[in-house]
């Protein structure tokens, strides 16, 4: 038995930095993935533009961005970088206009060596 090692060691999942932006006018609702290993997604109601968030999202989960606007309606755009490059925009408008932005994250790759 080894001594001081009695705690399971934490498992780290790899991740890349996601930023999802929304800009322009009109009162919109935001459903956003900051997926954890539970891949729960966040909502923001009412939001005030222009909004911004960056977060960690774990390689191999796509992350996705919705708007949409309410009753009053208005134009709207979300945009998609992952790791400072813009990937995706997409724009919404009209009374409970809708927009998707997504990306694609890829699998972490294997950390066991390949024996030849």
């Amino acid at each position: 038995m080894l001594s001081g090692q009695e705690e399971k060691p934490e498992r780290k999942v790899p991740t890349a930095a996601v930023t999802y932006e929304v800009s322009g006018k009109g009162k919109v609702e935001i459903t956003y993935l900051a997926r954890s290993e539970a891949g729960r997604a966040s909502i923001a109601k009412d939001v005030e533009l222009p909004w911004k968030k960056t977060v960690q999202v774990p390689l191999g989960k796509p992350p996705t961005v919705y708007i949409v606007l309410d009753e009053q309606g208005g134009q709207v755009r979300c945009a998609l970088a992952i790791r400072g490059k813009h990937v995706q925009s997409a724009t919404a408008s009209g009374t409970y206009g809708r927009a998707t932005c997504r990306g694609e994250l890829p699998a972490p790759a294997p950390t066991e060596e390949v024996a030849n």
